[in-house]
């Protein structure tokens, strides 16, 4: 919660930063996008060092690599010392404390019903953007940038501590049975490499959903407050609505890892992805029609679907490739979405820079999520992921 929340703040800092440093728009998406990217490069490394040290060491190095990146924000005065501290550090802080060392704690809890744990712990994601997001933005009425990251580096700090003294090795023991359940899993089942599932049709299946999945939805959530901003709205009503988007998320996020876990991930995934699709066309007719309805409308299709595919596809992997490795394994598959995340912010920034429109970026994003759905009904192992368990 903490990790993204903070990190999704940038949408509010954009403009202030494009206005008081004279960059372009894409240069400013630019840092969010080496972010993403150094997210997703970072994933498969902290998998493998989740399996070897631990949650402990990995949680508390990624929150002080957070406190670290907001602390020294303040303090650059170019744009390639901001990609090493909002865009680098605040990416590594990101992986470490994101969903791939979660949901490898997660597994070792539930079982039974993984996806609806998985979608609680995604949902926090959105929880912290809904707090977080509209703080950052009231700092930013009342002070400058700078001090606004000041002082949210100064709490992170103090959570450092916190952090470390967590009883993380209960966590990591998870169910009295976890050890037995784990031994005859091994004994009854394939232990998974990273190799091995690297030669399924099933990884890279994974990999194609959350790649364009994240290329589409960061298209557009990178740049919503600042294009609600140019549309006329303030900036609080803008980043308020970018935090109940994130709230709405909680509800979607939450509702689609339970009915998948009934019925199978399939149609509910593909129902997500026409509502984000929906959502992105109520943003392109607000480019001719600016009202709150339609502001409302879009919070509305948006949000519920925003991240829902997430706890999906991490039970999935969970499911498919378990082992001693599923960490690193959900690793690498996670980092295909923060790599195309940090292509889609990257992309929206291009070509409002070259068309000084934002409807090119809505196409871009419909298309890139049209592509996403794809594997579910193309990929024997991924469409009829489920189906066997769902019927009575």
């Amino acid at each position: 919660m903490i990790g993204r929340g903070t990190a999704d703040t940038y949408v509010v800092f954009l403009l202030p930063l494009e206005h008081d440093q004279g960059w372009t728009r894409s240069q400013t998406t630019s840092v969010y996008s080496i972010y993403l990217l150094v997210t997703g490069l970072s994933s498969p490394i902290v998998g493998m060092l989740f399996d070897r040290w631990g949650p402990r060491a990995l949680y508390t190095c990624g929150m002080a690599s957070l406190a670290g990146a907001y602390l020294l924000a303040p303090q650059v005065q170019s744009l390639w010392q901001f990609y090493a501290t909002i865009g680098a550090m605040t990416g590594i802080a990101s992986a470490s404390l994101g969903m791939v060392p979660s949901s490898s704690l997660i597994s070792r809890w539930f079982r039974e019903r993984l996806g609806t744990a998985i979608s609680a712990a995604f949902a926090g994601l959105g929880l912290g953007a809904l707090l977080i997001v509209p703080g950052a933005q009231y700092l930013l009425q009342t002070y400058d940038w700078r001090a606004s990251y000041q002082i949210m580096g100064v709490v992170l700090l103090a959570l450092v501590p916190l952090v470390f003294f967590l009883p993380w090795k209960r966590y990591a023991e998870g169910r009295p049975d976890y050890v037995q359940f784990k031994k005859s899993s091994a004994a009854s089942e394939r232990d998974w490499t990273v190799r091995a599932a690297m030669r399924t049709r099933a990884f890279w299946g994974l990999v194609w959903v959350f790649f364009f999945t994240a290329m589409g939805m960061f298209t557009i959530m990178v740049q919503t407050v600042a294009y609600l901003v140019e549309q006329g709205f303030s900036p609080i009503v803008a980043a308020t609505a970018f935090g109940f988007s994130s709230m709405l998320s909680v509800i979607g996020v939450v509702g689609t890892g339970a009915i998948a876990d009934r019925v199978g991930p399939r149609n509910i995934v593909s129902l997500t992805f026409a509502g984000s699709i929906i959502g992105v066309f109520v943003l392109l007719l607000m480019t001719w029609f600016p009202l709150q309805g339609l502001l409302a409308a879009f919070v509305i299709a948006f949000g519920i679907c925003q991240g829902a595919r997430g706890p999906i596809i991490s039970s999935i992997s969970t499911r498919l490739f378990a082992g001693s490795h599923v960490a690193g394994i959900y690793g690498l598959i996670y980092a295909s979405n923060a790599v195309g995340a940090g292509l889609g912010a990257l992309m929206a920034g291009l070509l409002h820079d070259l068309s000084g429109s934002y409807r090119p970026s809505f196409v871009f994003s419909v298309c890139a999520l049209f592509i996403a759905g794809l594997p579910f009904w193309r990929v024997p192992e991924l469409r009829d992921f489920g189906m066997r368990r769902s019927k009575p």
